[in-house]
């Protein structure tokens, strides 16, 4: 599965004077700067040649576990800043040549977790998203760095523009995150409302902020059809139907990635395997907007070839997890900018992984209360989780938790 090395380095190369060539000139304009306050803060020179807009947002969090289905009294809590992020967004020189900086500060938001203890970067990650965008043509962009792959749903998805406190089992097992590499976007009117956006992405395959990396690369793509026409304000990139949709509309996706020789359990995310482990991942997902209603469906499959057990030079071993990941969630947002909404969530491994990994099962209910559509809102969620050991068929971990949050940006 490995690609000559020399042919991947040169077709990164072809792509790069891209981002540094422009028909178009600077246009000049008047003797101040021009600010704007829509989305942030923003700013651009006199003569029109930079622009700077900055964002930031928080969510505070609070949440406890029950001990079991049964006994309601708390097992643990948790009370932290889940995320804390400044990101800066602007174009330098010309407005086909942009770029996008994203920062996270939290420690919840820098990965200092258990679940990604990898030798592939051993420090805090403050950067999320380091990408330069160029756009030869309207519909076309280019972009080369750090950002997000074109995976799933949940993940397309800005973690601020959840209508859940975060997102779901099924993203946490399977979603392929982020990466460094060249990304490629194409946007295509077949018809007035029938709508092509075809996403794909060579990238590192070892995560955000990697060490190093090896021959072999990530593969990732992913198409997008609107049938009855784009979304309101991006609608299709936000959860819940907000801005409650006059007409009916829908996003049919589905994606892929090949991510060959990789080195950690979740591909660009988890622990190390001590070995190298290509894999398959395939990604489907369903959203319908109307009036308040909004009903989001995503299926998810990790497979590879061979044993699933990869083990090192050292005698350690590691379980590359395979299995099917479903998640689908119904909401209704009133005029009066209040929520109701309903998740379920499911992940089942592969059989030859049942012996050492277990089913797990959520079901969810959340109100929320939009005060600035997502940017400005409060979150109230109660959850319940199970377990299964489909090897033995038998039930663990069956409890149920609660969150209070409050999300506040600009």
């Amino acid at each position: 599965m490995k690609v000559n090395l020399y042919v991947k380095a040169l077709c990164f190369l072809l792509f790069i004077p891209a981002f540094f060539i422009s028909q178009e000139t600077p246009v000049k304009a008047n003797k101040t700067p021009y600010f704007s306050f829509k989305n942030g803060l923003g700013f651009s020179t006199p003569d029109s040649s930079y622009s700077l807009n900055l964002r930031f947002r928080m969510q505070n969090r609070a949440l406890f576990n029950t001990v079991s289905d049964e006994d309601f009294s708390p097992a643990s809590f948790e009370a932290r800043v889940r995320r804390c992020r400044l990101s800066l967004a602007g174009h330098m020189i010309n407005p086909k040549l942009t770029y996008y900086l994203q920062l996270s500060f939290s420690r919840g938001d820098m990965d200092w977790s258990v679940a990604d203890v990898t030798t592939q970067n051993v420090s805090p990650n403050v950067v999320r998203d380091a990408m330069i965008f160029y756009k030869p043509i309207k519909q076309l962009q280019i972009g080369f760095g750090q950002g997000k792959l074109p995976g799933n749903r949940q993940r397309v998805n800005s973690s601020g523009a959840l209508q859940f406190y975060d997102r779901s089992i099924v993203n946490a097992n399977f979603t392929p995150d982020r990466d460094f590499g060249l990304f490629v976007t194409y946007t295509s009117h077949v018809a007035e409302n029938f709508v092509i956006i075809p996403k794909i992405a060579v990238t590192s395959g070892e995560g955000r902020n990697s060490n190093s990396s090896n021959p072999g690369l990530s593969y990732t793509g992913r198409l997008e059809i609107l049938p009855l026409g784009t979304f309101t304000d991006g609608g299709d990139y936000f959860e819940g139907d907000v801005l409650r949709e006059q007409k009916p509309k829908i996003s049919i996706a589905g994606g892929y990635q090949l991510n060959d020789l990789a080195v950690r359990s979740g591909g660009q995310l988890g622990k190390d395997m001590y070995g190298t482990k290509s894999f398959n991942l395939y990604m489907a997902d369903f959203l319908f907007k109307y009036n308040g209603l909004a009903l989001t469906a995503e299926y998810i499959r990790r497979d590879t070839d061979g044993s699933p057990v990869v083990k090192g030079t050292d005698g350690k071993s590691r379980t590359f997890v395979t299995g099917d990941g479903i998640n689908t969630q119904l909401s209704y947002c009133f005029k009066s900018q209040w929520e109701i909404a309903a998740r379920h969530s499911l992940v089942s491994p592969h059989h030859d992984v049942l012996s050492t990994v277990r089913e797990n099962e959520q079901y969810g209910l959340g109100v929320t209360k939009y005060l600035n559509k997502h940017k400005v809102k409060v979150q109230a969620n109660v959850f319940y989780n199970r377990e299964r050991d489909l090897f033995t068929n038998t039930d663990h971990n069956k409890y149920f938790f609660a969150v209070f949050q409050v999300e506040l940006g600009i």
